[in-house]
């Protein structure tokens, strides 16, 4: 089903009373392209007889563009939700706050803070979000003007910050809770699902919380990275986050006290999403670790990894030229956690001493384009116009039989994709030591790790050993095909869509069938 166009050229949105499933996605499907993207498309028509709709979470509107991907014909329903959207707020107005909400709020936030584990603390959270409707015990009007809202911040300031502004304390809070009366409403007006399955945690696997505590239905969780990891990532670059402290309280040692606050804040969401799903899915056993880490309860856990279309792929091999293609590719947007600019250095080493080599860049540049920008600077400054090549978004399909070498030097990576797009039309891979990319080289002990070394992985951040291990691979033809068939037998073995499927269709149908 594609989406139509109104006469104010907005796409209207397929909209459908129920379905069967109902993904939450933040920032990524159908308007952002990438891994995690391709794959719920993937998910969507590897089960055509199921009804899906979606529900995609972003920040503002302006900040995405149009649909990246033609929506497949069994979404009967997708709408979306921008969370800080430069909405007014509701008009000022004297409000009382019930001694009651303030005591279940003083509650909650001492159960975050003490106990955060307690076996209550999901349920009390998604019981406040019932009263923060309009009319509500919690609503944005009593957040924002009653005077017990007031006081209440002001005791969590002499509690708890180690900041000196309260303004900065008192904006901050506000920033932090404004989204939570957007994803009430989104919760109120969504279809019932018999399922409701997110794709991270964050404020889509808050979302699912709310709606399985609405609907009294079961509610799934499947995530590619962890996104409190990721979130901590973005939060340690972030530059808008205030730290007042002056020249000699300044220790670099220690995170600034919003910072750190803006951290607990998606991992205390992290961990009452764990709590709430009936069914927690890591892409590999290392993130199912960290889950555990983070909270998630054991019994509910399991790993199912990434699968791709081998037949689809494979065909792509059969008409491989004799020895590797001297072309080096990376595939993927142009932002700065794909770490380009190692790419683009190494390339500098590799052309050096591989006079001839091509250093392509597949993958929108509109994302970031600032850093975009940088990318294209960095190979201006190295008179590298000849060797790197970005090329924007390129069908996979028409692209790989032209590479030697799939590249990543990324520096947080869940399941790649395309490095297993890559094996199955025969092309091995030198990658970033993040995510599962070790595990996809090298294998799982036992008769994975059997099939061989399927490419190199590499340190972050290091263009040296990144070049070292590409000439490695593209300077000896007999090192590159046995690295090249031991791609394509792991890629065959464990990685084929139709176990993800298999794995997928068992959780769906246990799913279907819960009771409340």
């Amino acid at each position: 089903m594609t989406a139509t166009t109104s006469p104010t050229s907005e796409p209207v949105l397929p909209k459908a009373e129920q379905v069967d499933v109902m993904l939450l996605l933040e920032g990524t499907f159908p308007f952002v392209s990438g891994g995690v993207s391709s794959w719920v498309q993937q998910i969507i028509l590897g089960f055509p007889d199921i009804r899906f709709g979606a529900i995609f979470l972003g920040s503002r509107k302006q900040d995405y563009g149009q649909m990246r991907y033609t929506l497949p014909p069994n979404l009967i329903h997708l709408e979306t939700a921008y969370l800080y959207e430069d909405e007014a707020p509701p008009p000022i107005a004297r409000v009382k706050a019930p001694a009651k909400s303030m005591e279940l709020v003083e509650r909650m936030h001492d159960m975050f803070e003490n106990d955060l584990r307690h076996p209550e603390c999901p349920h009390l959270f998604a019981s406040m979000m019932d009263e923060a409707g309009p009319g509500g015990m919690l609503s944005q009007d009593m957040f924002l003007y009653s005077g017990g809202s007031w006081d209440y911040i002001k005791k969590t300031y002499r509690s708890r910050s180690t900041d000196p502004s309260f303004v900065d304390y008192f904006w901050t809070v506000r920033t932090i809770h404004r989204p939570f009366w957007g994803l009430r409403e989104v919760a109120v007006r969504a279809p019932k699902a018999r399922i409701y399955h997110a794709v991270s945690t964050g404020y889509a696997g808050i979302l699912g919380v709310l709606l399985k505590h609405r609907n009294q239905r079961p509610f799934m969780l499947s995530e590619h990275g962890i996104y409190v990891k990721e979130r901590k990532i973005d939060l340690y670059q972030a530059q808008w986050i205030k730290d007042n402290r002056s020249v000699f309280e300044h220790d670099p040692s220690r995170v600034s006290y919003f910072r750190q606050l803006w951290i607990r804040f998606f991992e205390h969401l992290g961990y009452v999403t764990y709590h709430a799903a009936n069914d927690i899915v890591a892409l590999y056993e290392a993130n199912r670790q960290r889950q555990l880490l983070d909270g998630a309860p054991e019994e509910r856990t399991s790993n199912i990894a990434n699968g791709i279309d081998v037949v689809k792929f494979g065909a792509l091999r059969q008409d491989w030229p004799d020895g590797p293609p001297q072309v080096l590719c990376l595939i993927g947007r142009v932002v700065p956690i794909k770490d380009i600019k190692t790419y683009i250095r190494a390339a500098r080493i590799i052309a050096i001493r591989m006079p001839g080599v091509e250093a392509w860049i597949a993958g929108p540049e509109d994302e970031s384009p600032e850093y975009a920008q940088e990318c294209r600077d960095l190979v201006a400054q190295l008179g590298l116009e000849n060797t790197v090549k970005f090329l924007g978004f390129q069908k996979l399909t028409e692209l790989l039989p032209q590479v030697g070498l799939v590249v990543l030097t990324s520096i947080s990576e869940a399941l790649p994709l395309v490095i297993l797009e890559g094996y199955a039309a025969g092309v091995p891979t030198v990658s970033t030591d993040v995510g599962s990319c070790r595990q996809l080289v090298y294998g799982l002990p036992g008769e994975d790790e059997a099939l061989g070394a399927s490419g190199r992985v590499v340190r972050i951040a290091d263009p040296q050993a990144m070049a070292e291990a590409t000439l490695e691979l593209l300077g000896d033809p007999a090192e590159w095909q046995r690295a090249r068939e031991s791609g394509i037998r792991r890629v065959e073995k464990y990685y084929a869509q139709h176990i993800m499927f298999d794995r997928y269709r068992s959780l769906y149908d246990k799913n279907f069938a819960w009771q409340a």
